[in-house]
């Protein structure tokens, strides 16, 4: 088995939760769980810990998986937040998964962000985002919708030679789920764009730069949710069978 370690979402103290409702948890959502508990792996939800012992526990994992969640704090990249806005974001996730990330860079083990774990990996490297898409890319295109959420899809294109051409083939069109209100605004140095849309080109795919490719690897789109839209999208498994054949 391949024991991959999953970066926690985080719920905060909440006096009016019935339910452990002075505690922190730490969770994986469950369509991210069984969309990874397949093909020999065995996913584990890394906990918040101390650093030694936080070492301790990611020294004994093959590979790393960063999910989705709550938005990326925009002081994590030295900026503040937009006027008025309603998205203040999570700098202790921050703070917990870039040492995570930071450990397995450091470690050369294989990495896969999705969603919010790709944006993690850009601000890791020195990039910026989209505080909201919406508000401040004037063509873009809707990426987020609250009521239809994971069935909002669009196009998205492959650089020709690339990476995900390779996995995916030629085809007249490709098309993934948009469940996600920020983005890549600067890419950070050490990466390269695997993928973009089509119609707004906000960055959709990446990886790392002088090194096999496809090892650190991050995607704006959710394969844990296609089965909830499974016509028409790209193979929700070529990308975690590219990241379980380094791990």
């Amino acid at each position: 088995m391949k024991k991959i370690g999953v970066s926690a979402c985080f719920i905060y103290p909440d006096p009016n939760r019935a339910v452990f409702g002075p505690k922190t948890l730490n969770y994986l959502e469950q369509d991210m769980a069984q969309y990874l508990y397949r093909f020999g792996a065995y996913p584990v939800l890394i906990p918040n810990l101390d650093q030694e012992r936080l070492t301790e526990f990611l020294s004994t994992m093959d590979g790393f998986v960063f999910q989705g969640g709550t938005d990326i704090a925009p002081s994590s990249y030295g900026e503040g937040p937009l006027p008025n806005s309603n998205w203040p974001g999570d700098p202790i996730r921050d703070d917990y998964e870039l040492k995570i990330l930071d450990f397995a860079i450091r470690q050369r083990k294989p990495v896969l962000g999705i969603c919010r774990g790709m944006q993690l990996m850009n601000v890791y490297f020195g990039g910026t985002l989209y505080q909201d898409i919406a508000t401040q890319h004037q063509q873009s295109i809707q990426h987020r919708d609250a009521a239809e959420y994971d069935k909002i899809r669009h196009r998205i294109d492959f650089p020709s030679g690339g990476l995900m051409r390779q996995m995916h083939g030629d085809a007249d069109e490709y098309w993934v789920n948009s469940v996600h209100h920020q983005g890549i605004k600067q890419l950070g140095s050490a990466l390269y764009e695997l993928a973009h849309s089509v119609d707004d080109q906000i960055v959709e795919a990446i990886h790392l730069k002088d090194d096999e490719p496809g090892r650190v690897m991050g995607i704006q789109w959710h394969p844990e949710f296609f089965k909830h839209y499974p016509n028409g999208l790209i193979d929700p498994d070529k990308v975690y069978q590219h990241f379980l054949g380094f791990c």
